[in-house]
C-alpha cells in the first residue's frame, strides 16, 4: 500500500442521526403494522447521510451482511435511526445500524393516542456495506 494511502480502520466513525415519523400510510399489514423494508429504507437514508458527510458523494448501500428485526413498528411510532460507520476502507465503508422507537401508538387507547417512552425500544439492527467512487474516496482521504 503506498504510504500516502491511510489503511483500513475498525475504530467507530462518524455517526448520524435521523428521527422520522411513521405516518398512516405506510401501515402494510393489519395491525396498522409496517413492513421492516421501511426501516432498512430509513437506513439506506443514514447511510447516504454518512457518505456525504464523509465522502462528499451519496455513495451506494450495496447490502447488509446481518439484518434483526427485534420489535413491530407501527403506523403513529417515531423512530430514531442511527448510523455509525464501523470501518473504513479505501472505498468501503462498514456501517452500523439501529432503529429505535422513540414515540409508540396506543391504539387501544383512542385512534390518536400515543407515548414517549421512557426508554427506547430497539426495533431493528443491522450492519451493511456502503461504496464510495474512487475520485471521492481519494479526495475525502487528502481532505481528513
Amino acid at each position: 500500500m503506498p504510504a500516502s494511502e491511510p489503511a483500513a480502520t475498525d475504530e467507530a466513525g462518524p455517526s448520524v442521526t435521523l428521527r422520522v415519523r411513521i405516518g398512516a400510510g405506510e401501515a402494510h399489514y393489519g395491525g396498522e403494522l409496517v413492513a421492516g423494508a421501511r426501516v432498512l429504507e430509513l437506513f439506506g437514508d443514514v447511510a447516504t447521510y454518512l457518505t456525504i458527510r464523509t465522502d462528499g458523494d451519496e455513495g451506494l448501500l450495496t447490502g447488509y451482511s446481518s439484518v434483526d428485526f427485534t420489535a413491530p413498528v407501527r403506523a403513529g411510532d417515531f423512530l430514531e435511526v442511527t448510523g455509525t460507520v464501523r470501518h473504513r476502507g479505501r472505498l468501503r465503508r462498514t456501517i452500523a445500524f439501529e432503529a429505535r422507537k422513540v414515540v409508540a401508538a396506543r391504539y387501544e387507547e383512542g385512534a390518536s393516542s400515543a407515548v414517549v417512552l421512557t426508554e427506547p425500544q430497539v426495533v431493528c439492527r443491522a450492519t451493511g456495506t456502503s461504496v464510495v467512487p474512487v475520485a471521492k474516496a481519494r479526495a475525502a482521504r487528502r481532505a481528513g
